[in-house]
């Protein structure tokens, strides 16, 4: 079922051509191609072409545009999805290895459950991000297919998988991750965030900040991916966003799950989770713990009252192989973006300055060179830097892409109804 013109995949050699003309149209324009209704209409000669914005803040340069792909294209590229190309699964569904034919590119595709709770809508808004956001520490959006019901999303591969692979439950021949490694790692994460949160106009928050989804290229860059829940963040006078809470429990701020109101800081709380989880070698969740451990951020509250405790803090696996100054300085950063009231915890710019020292080069680690935490910034010191800003929307634009976005969420949520309305139907006959 493919309701909207602009997610009409072609067949394989015309989808080819017309990807080269990909980069004209806004957002907008290919959300709204066609309105929401029952009956979907035949495909039109258009392939989506998503981000007018974006060429607009890159000089005009229009090759940045997702590519479409058929499903036979992905399909024969992954071997028909062999269980032998599966690299990863989750909520969303399956990620496969593959080589692109034209490119001979290595890529994860990403095959969105058909029946899963995350599904078009995510796809939707995963799609929009990922063509408007380009960054050294995002994951490269290469495409997407969207054939019939078929929703499948095309990146670069990251051959190290994720952070969470390398830092918990680790095999016993699997070496940890050194403390340089992991404060790269944080760091590397920490400018992503920044980068949605400083330089897109508005901010984006990420809203499922995880080690699962930082992934690692070849040389431990790190990549934050899975933007299937990111929101537009607020606007004008607008202090927050109202949503529907969703994420992962444990790297949740406690005012979001409270209130449902999103902030930039709910990000920097997630972020404050997953440096602990970087600092400890332990998860934020751990069922297997015992009782008063099984929440990281709860069982580490009390030692960050009292810095003399904070090597207690520090993952054995590490045997003692870091300097005492970088730990409790990462320390003093975790426990700042934990606090419990969001107008205290720093902004993330402000955390990149803060660990910007801890991920460079052991060779070149001065203890001299490792300044005192100066945090956080006054709230509005962003906007008084007036720094250059990717503007994903334009002022009079704002409520007409959010009027896009939620026609699309619409959209998705009833070919979801619609479906499990027809898998029923045909139970009962």
């Amino acid at each position: 079922m493919s309701c909207f013109s602009c997610f009409s995949s072609q067949d394989k050699k015309g989808s080819k051509k017309k990807a080269q003309h990909s980069a004209a149209n806004s957002p907008k324009e290919a959300f709204q191609t066609q309105p929401l209704q029952d009956k979907p209409k035949a495909p039109t000669q258009t392939e989506p072409k998503i981000h007018k914005e974006a060429s607009k803040d890159n000089g005009g340069n229009n090759n940045i545009a997702a590519e479409t792909f058929t499903f036979r294209e992905l399909a024969a590229i992954t071997k028909n999805f062999r269980q032998e190309c599966l690299i990863g699964e989750g909520g969303f569904g399956r990620v496969y290895r593959g080589k692109l034919d034209k490119t001979n590119q290595e890529v994860a595709v990403k095959q969105l459950d058909r029946n899963g709770l995350q599904g078009n809508r995510e796809f939707l808004v995963e799609v929009l991000m990922l063509s408007l956001l380009h960054h050294q520490n995002l994951v490269n959006l290469i495409g997407y297919c969207a054939d019939g019901d078929q929703r499948l999303l095309v990146y670069e591969y990251m051959s190290l998988g994720s952070v969470e692979d390398h830092l918990l439950d680790l095999h016993p021949q699997q070496k940890p991750l050194d403390w340089f490694t992991r404060m790269k790692i944080a760091l590397d994460s920490a400018k992503g965030l920044e980068y949605l949160h400083d330089k897109a106009n508005p901010p984006v928050i990420y809203r499922d900040l995880k080690s699962s989804n930082i992934l690692l290229d070849n040389d431990f860059n790190a990549k934050l991916s899975d933007f299937g829940l990111a929101k537009l963040g607020p606007t004008g006078e607008n202090t927050h966003v109202s949503s529907r809470v969703m994420g992962t429990y444990g790297y949740c701020a406690p005012e979001y799950q409270r209130t449902g109101q999103l902030t930039v800081k709910s990000d920097v709380y997630s972020f404050g989770v997953v440096l602990l989880e970087l600092i400890t070698g332990r998860r934020a969740i751990d069922n297997t713990r015992p009782t008063h451990e099984q929440n990281l951020v709860s069982w580490a509250y009390p030692v960050f009252k009292d810095p003399h405790r904070y090597q207690e803090l520090a993952d054995p696996l590490l045997e003692g192989n870091f300097p005492m100054r970088s730990l409790h300085q990462a320390v003093a950063v975790a426990a700042m973006c934990l606090n419990e009231e969001p107008s205290v915890r720093p902004l993330i710019s402000d955390v990149v300055t803060a660990l910007s020292f801890l991920g460079t080069n052991p060779g070149s680690q001065d203890p001299a060179l490792l300044a005192p935490i100066d945090m956080p910034s006054p709230p509005s010191e962003r906007e008084a830097n007036g720094g250059s800003t990717l503007n994903l929307l334009d002022n009079d634009s704002v409520m007409e892409r959010q009027r896009a976005v939620a026609e699309a969420i619409e959209w998705g949520s009833n070919s979801r109804n619609k479906g499990a309305q027809q898998r029923e139907s045909a139970t009962n006959l």
